[in-house]
């Protein structure tokens, strides 16, 4: 068995509205889609497609099932020149190159394809996996697995592997996405203090000197989308919000809301308590301690 492709996704919406609906039918939101080659250690981003012509079907499969759905699909191709032109590949750095391509993109959420061919004199088997997870904070989407057997050409058997699974998996995925539009995206809150901190979350703060716990409680209840936030725990040393939402577009710029812009909001509000942090997000965790 040999492993010969592997593709991520990107999907990046508008401002308002909901997903893709089973069926075909597109409601407001038109998302955009991306597809991006897998490189393994020592592959280049831009040469990656241009020797294997059957990555260019499937890639040209997964493109037409999003088309067919009512999504725009963003070239590919298009993005590399771009990249490029800004100089995204000085000082060779092929990984590095490769983030700044899906930073460029501006994707709400990327699907990862991959697909393993097994030859034999009679066909190729083919299987596609199909990974979907949100970019900001890593959160699963949607998974499916699309397999075909034929006699002919690994390119057209592949084809049909993608055929067997799509539609599954744009109806999970956009289930799984209308209720982040609906219900904004999930984050994990901690915060700590640093060893020398001379506070704790039963000090006295600002000025109405409110224990930190509860002006940390009640700026989390104004502040998570429509409210909704859950606290795990509570010590004298730590607090954990395990689910925090946030929204999916700024609503004042419209473009993305990322769990560094909540992280800044948070920031903002300690400062105003007198009290100064360091952040640190990974993912959809975000992090913040207290000086």
């Amino acid at each position: 068995m040999k492993k010969i492709l592997v593709f991520f996704m990107f999907i990046t919406a508008s401002a308002s509205g909901m997903f893709a609906q089973p069926g075909g039918v597109v409601n407001t939101i038109q998302p955009q889609i991306m597809v991006i080659p897998y490189t393994k250690e020592g592959e280049d981003i831009r040469t990656i497609l241009e020797d294997d012509v059957n990555k260019r079907i499937v890639l040209s499969k997964i493109k037409e099932a999003f088309d067919n759905r009512g999504y725009t699909t963003v070239d590919f191709t298009a993005r590399l020149k771009a990249a490029k032109g800004n100089a995204v590949f000085t000082g060779g750095n092929k990984a590095d190159a490769k983030s700044q391509i899906i930073q460029m993109s501006g994707a709400d959420v990327y699907v990862e394809v991959e697909i393993d061919v097994t030859s034999t004199q009679y066909g190729n088997k083919v299987r596609i996996i199909l990974n979907g997870y949100e970019v900001s904070g890593g959160n699963s989407l949607s998974n499916k697995i699309g397999e075909s057997y034929k006699s002919g050409d690994i390119g057209s058997t592949g084809a049909s592997a993608v055929a067997n699974c799509i539609e599954d998996f744009l109806n999970t995925l956009q289930a799984k996405f209308t209720d982040i539009v609906e219900n904004g995206k999930s984050v994990m809150v901690t915060i700590g203090f640093d060893q020398n901190s001379q506070y704790n979350l039963f000090s006295e703060v600002g000025s109405q000197g409110m224990l930190l716990q509860d002006e940390i409680e009640i700026w989390m209840e104004r502040n998570a989308y429509k409210n909704n936030y859950h606290l795990q725990g509570v010590s004298d040393a730590e607090m954990l919000f395990d689910d925090v939402r946030i929204p999916l577009k700024d609503p004042s710029a419209g473009n993305n809301y990322t769990v560094s812009r909540f992280g800044l909001s948070l920031f903002q509000f300690f400062r105003s308590l007198g009290l100064q942090t360091k952040r640190d997000v990974k993912g959809n965790q975000l992090f913040i301690t207290i000086q």
